[in-house]
């Protein structure tokens, strides 16, 4: 039965075949020169001048909006770093408070400014230094303690993980730098 069906067909094509010399598909091949031709598209989109301005402005403003956001600590604009409600209380709790951390640029430059003065102060500008970078990374030290303290017991110990980097790289930063903005005042510890 199968067969019969299929020579039926073919019988049916062979037919067309000869009654119309153009293949079945009923046009010409086109050439190579038509098909490229039908390929060719403008390299940057084929807009007109208006429609370019248009999408500028479009892009321009979902990037103002996308910056706002980040600044004023929007989750949906946060990079995926600083997501989250463990990341926004680790925020909140190292912008509340006050932290040798903050002074570690501001005490590399007066450092340097310093320094061009004379050689009479360096020994003592060493060892303040020195102190300086000491007490850095003993506030850092403390204070990622007492944010893993914190974050144990409102989100549970199982929760809290890789928060040192976070909470230090924050303390370093100076808070008007500090991206996104400090969303409380200092002495205003989250609960």
């Amino acid at each position: 039965m199968a067969k019969q069906v299929q020579s039926e067909a073919d019988r049916a094509a062979a037919e067309e075949l000869a009654n119309n010399p153009i293949a079945p598909k009923g046009h010409a091949t086109p050439t190579r020169k038509e098909r490229e031709a039908a390929r060719k598209r403008p390299l940057v989109g084929g807009k007109t001048p208006e429609a370019r301005a248009l999408s500028k402005d479009q892009q321009r403003t979902q990037r103002e909006k996308a910056r706002i956001g980040m600044a004023n600590g929007e989750e949906k604009y946060l990079p995926l770093k600083d997501r989250g409600p463990q990341k926004r209380f680790i925020r909140d709790y190292i912008d509340s408070r006050w932290g040798f951390g903050e002074l570690a640029i501001p005490l590399l430059v007066l450092y340097f400014i310093i320094s061009f003065i004379g050689a009479a102060y360096t020994v003592a500008l060493e060892i303040g230094l020195y102190a300086a970078v000491a007490l850095v990374v003993i506030d850092c030290i403390v204070a990622t303690v007492l944010v893993r303290r914190r974050l144990a017991a409102k989100f549970g110990a199982g929760n809290v993980d890789r928060i040192g980097l976070y909470a230090a790289t924050r303390n370093f930063q100076l808070r008007a730098m500090r991206i996104p903005k400090p969303q409380v005042k200092r002495g205003q510890y989250p609960s």
